[in-house]
This record gives structure tokens, sequence and C-alpha cells, in this order.
């Protein structure tokens, strides 16, 4: 069988963080957040590796990776812009970009094969990688048999600001029954929240299962993907804000019951940087992990 693809959602703008923190280093070596990720995700058995980025920083990533990659993974490049949409929906006033699950949708034409999606600015830990790859080479190609790292919320949660994470539905099974997209999940006064849609605040439980967009997929995700997006810009291509978010799609997958969703739990400790202040805490957690021999001094040759 085909060895899975791993592909990166690495087109971000990194508004909060102030700056391209794709590429920011963490180490004395230069290592980035994503080094990591591609690191486990050679040691699990991938065969692939997708980046999906701007066009404006393709020669940043080429020059970060192409050379120390040479001979260890196969590399694509795949490009997210605004106006990646049927021309019928392009709206000038648009000024982000069109959420990940469509950033997802331009990876369609290089991945034929399972595959597992994930954040380039989020550290999974190695046995997160371990264990989807098992999921992956076990899942049918041809169907909708999909699978995701589950986090515990309070696990996931940035000391300086909100953070967007999926809250997820688990039977007792260990399969997912629904997910919905956060995006404002902050810590006040000492309890989490999330904005609603009203706008109200709204506690949430610290224990909450969360997606943090790794996610196993088979080929099919693509052909009902590419269905759904039509439908979202159909009723928001006008909205300058809206958003095509992965947990949307899979929503609604599990609701339609057209797709199942395993909830993979992992020991691995996830770690990330949203905002800048972030950077010392992940700079620590790696040179602790290095210490600990989990991972080399130098991760390439």
């Amino acid at each position: 069988m085909n060895k899975p693809t791993l592909v990166i959602l690495a087109a971000g703008i990194g508004s909060r963080y102030g700056g391209l923190k794709q590429l920011d280093t963490f180490s004395e070596h230069g290592d980035t957040i994503l080094d990591f990720s591609i690191y486990d995700a050679v040691q699990a058995g991938f065969g692939k590796v997708v980046f999906i980025i701007r066009e404006s920083i393709e020669e940043d990533f080429k020059l970060f990776f192409n050379k120390k990659l040479e001979g260890l993974i196969e590399v694509e490049y795949v490009f997210q812009e605004i106006d990646n949409i049927p021309d019928k929906f392009r709206d000038n006033d648009r000024k982000k970009p069109w959420g990940t699950a469509h950033a997802l949708l331009m990876a369609k034409d290089v991945v034929n094969e399972n595959f597992a999606v994930i954040n380039a600015d989020d550290f999974y830990g190695r046995d997160a990688f371990v264990e989807i790859v098992k999921s992956l080479k076990s899942a049918d190609k041809n169907s909708c048999a999909f699978s995701m790292m589950g986090y515990i919320l309070k696990n996931t949660i940035s000391d300086f600001g909100f953070v967007s994470r999926g809250e997820c539905s688990v039977d007792e099974k260990g399969f997912l029954t629904g997910v919905v997209e956060r995006t404002h999940i902050e810590k006040i006064g000492g309890e989490l929240k999330f904005i609603d849609d009203e706008q109200n605040l709204v506690p949430i439980s610290e224990d909450t299962i969360v997606s943090m967009n790794f996610f196993g997929f088979t080929p099919k995700y693509f052909e009902v993907s590419e269905m759904l997006f039509e439908n979202f810009l159909e009723a928001n291509y006008k909205e300058p804000k809206a958003e095509f978010f992965i947990p949307l799609v899979v929503n609604h997958l599990i609701v339609n019951k057209i797709a199942t969703m395993e909830v993979l739990k992992s020991n691995a400790r996830w770690f990330g940087v949203t905002y800048k202040e972030d950077k010392a805490y992940v700079t620590s957690e790696i040179k602790k992990l290095k210490e600990l021999g989990i991972y080399p001094s130098k991760l390439w040759n």
C-alpha cells in the first residue's frame, strides 16, 4: 500500500502572532515547529509532505525545507489564494483567506492516497503521528472511514489571549458525533469561556475534547468538501469574514452519516504559538525534549 501523505496548512498570515510563525525558529539549531512535525512524520512512516502556502512565501519555504528534506520524503507545494474560487463568487472586498477547508481543497490534485492534515504552528508529538499512521494504513482509500487526534481543551489554551478550537462530541465507542468550531475560547477569571454567535460568553468545560486540526482522511474527503464549498460560497461569498473550516465539513459528514471519524487518543503533549508571548514557553519545552533524548540535538544532517 502507498505510504500516507502529510498535508500541512501553512498559508496563514499570523496576524495575532505578528508575522510568519510557520518559519519562526525555536531552538539553537534554527528549528521551526514544522521541523519537528516533519521529523516525526518521517519516523512514523509518511511518504510525502504537501505544504499549502501562499505564493508570496514560496521562495522562503523552498529555501528553508527543500535541501534538508531531500532524499527523506517527497515534497510538494500548492497555493491558497483568496481568488482560488469559481469566478462567479469573486468579491474584490475579500481581504482574508477562505479558511482551513478551502486551503485543504488546494491539495486535491496532488493527494491520491490516504492523508493526514495538520497546522504548521502546532506541535503534536511523535506519538500522535504514529497513531494516525496506523489508522490511515488500515483505512480503505475508497471509504469514508476517517480519524482525528483528540486533545483535552485545558492543555491547548494560550495564557496570552483567545484561541480557536473544534469542540467535539464523542460517543462511548470513541467515534465523533459532532464538532463545532469555537473561534474564540479564552481563560477569563480562571474559567474557560467561548463567545457564541450572539456574542455571549458561555462557560466550557476544561476537559472538553477538542480538535487541533489533526485529521486523517481518505481521498473521498475532497469530493464531499468541494461540493460543500460551493454551497458555502453561495451563502457567504459577500461576507468578508466568513470562513470555510475543516470542522464544518467534518460535522456535515458525521451528522449526515456520510462518514465515520474515530477519535484517537494520544499521550503526546500538544503546544503551539498563537501569540508572540507563547514563543518563550515553546522554546523551553523543545529544549527539554532534546535534553531528554526524545529528539536529537540536530534534527537534520
